[in-house]
């Protein structure tokens, strides 16, 4: 990473993202990319398009995706997987069952946000491809709909951060069932962000350290190649621990903006471009 501009967690309108794959590879040629990877949630449906661009720039692109995944013990994690070969057909069945998975989710959220009183349904919102709908969707078209003035009003307790929103969740696959199906595609399975783990103790204790490399650990047994340790959420000293941990369990190192604007431009920097 010393010796190439990497970003290896990159999103797209393919699911929440504001650039499309085009333009995300065009940018990311002018402003001297090496090597980029498109990470979309769920879903693979803007690679395509990527490496026809990429192809055109001459920009190395690695086909990527990110899972939302649960442990045995019901911890939520984010599985990157990188490398893949999107055409296989384990794959292809494997992420169908997860947007229907997603729709059945949206439904539900938005009766939910109607019992609360907020007049909206699937059809105010502006999907991506494969009609792809997220939270972040769910906010902006809250706000165009004048019900509030700040997508970040949207997380808060009175509409999605309410108990009864926060009681439809999807269902969500087993990490290791999802490491399985990203390595029989041909990939490599990456544990991303895990500052970001909720429920093993607050973030950047060694009460949290503790559990966040039992869990790798654990990951590792059961195919984890990779670990995202620099990411804009980790701080130097976070991500000194992440390389401690990826060193001790031989683990490959990454690094990823988890971008979803509308220019590259903007993508936060991690702790370790921010010490360059």
């Amino acid at each position: 990473m010393d010796d190439y501009k990497v970003d290896f967690h990159i999103h797209t309108t393919a699911s929440d993202g504001e650039a499309t794959p085009t333009q995300i590879v065009k940018r990311a040629k002018e402003l001297d990319y090496d090597i980029i990877a498109i990470t979309d949630h769920d879903n693979t449906d803007g690679i395509a398009e990527a490496k026809i661009a990429a192809e055109a720039v001459d920009i190395r692109l690695i086909p990527g995706i990110e899972i939302a995944v649960v442990t045995e013990e019901d911890t939520g994690l984010h599985m990157l997987g990188y490398n893949i070969d999107v055409d296989n057909e384990e794959l292809k069945e494997f992420l169908a069952e997860m947007i229907a998975r997603r729709k059945e989710r949206n439904e539900q959220l938005f009766e939910a946000l109607r019992e609360l009183g907020y007049d909206i349904s699937a059809g105010d919102v502006e999907m991506g491809k494969n009609e792809f709908l997220g939270k972040p969707q769910i906010a902006k078209a809250l706000v165009s709909k004048g019900c509030i003035k700040d997508e970040r009003q949207a997380y808060g307790k009175e509409i999605l951060g309410n108990a009864r929103c926060r009681q439809v969740r999807k269902v969500k696959p087993l990490a290791k069932d999802a490491m399985k199906v990203i390595k029989d595609a041909g990939g490599t399975p990456v544990l991303a962000h895990p500052i970001q783990t909720r429920g093993i103790g607050r973030p950047g204790s060694e009460e949290f350290y503790r559990n966040i490399d039992r869990i790798i650990g654990r990951l590792k047994k059961q195919g984890l190649k990779g670990l995202e340790c620099f990411h804009p959420d980790q701080n130097f000293e976070q991500s000194m621990r992440f390389v401690e941990m990826a060193e001790k369990y031989h683990l490959h190192i990454t690094q990823g903006s988890d971008f979803h604007g509308k220019d590259l431009a903007q993508a936060e920097k991690t702790a370790n471009e921010r010490r360059k």
